[in-house]
């Protein structure tokens, strides 16, 4: 008996993936994610110093572009849109959870883009369990620090906030036009 024929099963063998692009994409997923992380740490470390202390007196909010854009200063015990506030502990443990998945994933990489969606993915994860983590009030239960709120939108959020919409966003475009994690194409 031998094996059915891939194109009368309509199933096709995966191609393995060449060495020098899985690489790539895995140097790719790395600075993506570590230039996610290293932006949302400068950005908040400028927060923390400078918008805290103008709203603790009483100057309020830095307002851009008339007033669409705003940079406040906000502790966030929740996810997005502070749903689920209280729960932080939760929150924490899915982010690990998530990024030891990203991790395994990795190792399957073969498309670019993948790795730009997932390395974004990555780093606004890392972004902000870095927050929960070393934030008071205690391990694992800190704020995060949000501080971007645009008029007519229901949130406040932060650059990690920004990377992790984006990539998602990203990972729907990837989907829908069919590129699979490997770079293989249907």
């Amino acid at each position: 008996m031998t094996a059915p024929d891939p194109i009368e099963t309509d199933e096709r063998p995966e191609e393995p993936v060449d060495r020098d692009r899985r690489r790539v994409c895995l140097w790719t997923l790395v600075g993506v994610a570590a230039g996610a992380v290293i932006l949302d740490r400068i950005v908040k470390a400028w927060v923390v110093a400078e918008l805290k202390p103008r709203l603790a007196s009483g100057e309020g909010p830095i307002e851009l572009l008339g007033g669409l854009v705003k940079f406040t200063y906000v502790e966030n015990s929740g996810a997005a849109f502070s749903i689920g506030a209280g729960y932080t502990w939760i929150f924490s443990i899915v982010a690990v959870v998530v990024a030891v998945i990203i991790v395994r994933t990795s190792r399957r990489l073969g498309s670019i883009w993948w790795a730009v969606a997932l390395g974004g993915l990555l780093g606004g994860l890392l972004g902000n369990l870095i927050d929960r983590l070393t934030r008071p009030p205690s391990f694992g239960l800190g704020h995060v620090v949000d501080f971007i709120q645009v008029s007519h939108f229901p949130g406040i959020f932060n650059v990690a906030d920004m990377f992790i919409t984006c990539s998602a966003a990203l990972m729907v475009v990837l989907a829908l036009r069919g590129v699979e994690i490997t770079g293989a194409r249907p």
